[in-house]
């Protein structure tokens, strides 16, 4: 259990680097997955659209949600959002630099899987079949076809074994004509998604520095912050949960000893210091008003000396809400540093 627990805090320490890991993971995984995938056109006029732009559109769409599900700042990202404003800000500016930074790491594994598939030529070759233009690649002598029977000539051209129409178009001639198109926007694709993933990890710091450094900096606290919180509620829990019961079997002693059980008692070394871990929050309802005055009104980005709490959970009540954007000492200090 030891290890595990030292794994588990060395993820949390270095989830950035985590997070780029399982992102590379999954952009390996979908290729490995569009290797072992069985790709059979049905070569039907009317299903092979569907099939083959759906092999090539959603895979990349499930990559991409779970790019997100996987992100633990997912969860943080929606809290923020939705919480009540109460005395502390939201910055519109955080937020978006938070669900773009999230969404570069989901683009990988989808962006992945669209140039293999494009590079590949499938997907394309089964959609567009039935549009190979015949008047420059085909047989103009052929005895001319109705349109239904040209379209189903057409759509057998990715199934080679069943194609039936090389008097029409030859079959090695189709496919490369197809492939060829698929392999160039495959190439784009790549060469624009590169220019793009430079564009923005490379220029968006230079428009504004201070600006980028500060939605940074408050994505990083707002992160820590939720870490902490977690820790401290589970720290309280663990000590709420020992006193609880060790004064259940303290009534449970006295009980039998009214019983004329009488049992050897012994107060825990622990007690104490389990008490002490409790901050003064020692029942169900201050816990609970504790955790909806956290999330309604979370207190000022303003360090101040420790006060009494108030009926809502945190002292100086009339003081204005401070909002994460404006002038402090953190912000102050990027500026000057700039």
């Amino acid at each position: 259990m030891d290890k595990f627990r030292m794994i588990f805090q060395f993820f949390q320490s270095n989830q950035e680097s985590f997070m780029n890991g399982i992102c590379g993971i999954m952009a390996l995984a979908s290729t490995q997955m569009y290797s072992a995938f069985d790709f059979n056109c049905p070569c039907l006029p009317q299903y092979n659209l569907a099939y083959g732009l759906g092999i090539l559109l959603v895979p990349p769409f499930i990559l991409f949600l779970l790019g997100f599900v996987l992100n633990n700042n997912i969860s943080m990202l929606a809290e923020e959002w939705r919480r009540p404003r109460g005395r502390r800000g939201k910055d519109a500016a955080v937020l978006r630099y938070m669900c773009c930074s999230m969404a570069q790491r989901a683009m990988i594994a989808p962006v992945v899987w669209l140039s293999v598939t494009l590079l590949d030529g499938k997907c394309i070759t089964c959609a567009f079949c039935t549009s190979v233009p015949l008047e420059s690649l085909g047989n103009a002598s052929h005895p001319r076809l109705s349109q239904g029977e040209l379209q189903r000539v057409l759509a057998r051209i990715p199934c080679k074994e069943i194609y039936n129409g090389q008097q029409l178009i030859a079959n090695e001639v189709a496919v490369r004509y197809l492939r060829c198109i698929s392999q160039a926007l495959g190439w784009c694709f790549v060469l624009l998604m590169t220019i793009l993933a430079f564009l923005v990890r490379s220029l968006r710091p230079c428009f504004s520095q201070a600006a980028f450094l500060k939605s940074r900096y408050w994505s990083h606290y707002i992160d820590i912050e939720r870490k902490l919180f977690d820790e401290t509620c589970a720290e309280h829990a663990r000590s709420f949960a020992k006193v609880c019961i060790q004064q259940f079997f303290e009534g449970m002693s006295t009980d039998l000893e009214a019983a004329r059980c009488h049992l050897p008692r012994k107060a825990p070394a622990d007690a104490g210091e389990a008490a002490e871990k409790l901050l003064g929050i020692t029942d169900q309802g201050t816990m609970n008003m504790a955790l909806k005055s956290w999330h309604r009104c979370k207190p000022p980005l303003h360090l101040h000396p420790p006060a009494q709490p108030t009926g809502n959970g945190w002292a100086g009540e009339g003081q204005p809400p401070t909002h994460p954007s404006a002038p402090r000492k953190e912000t102050a200090a990027y500026y000057s540093w700039v």
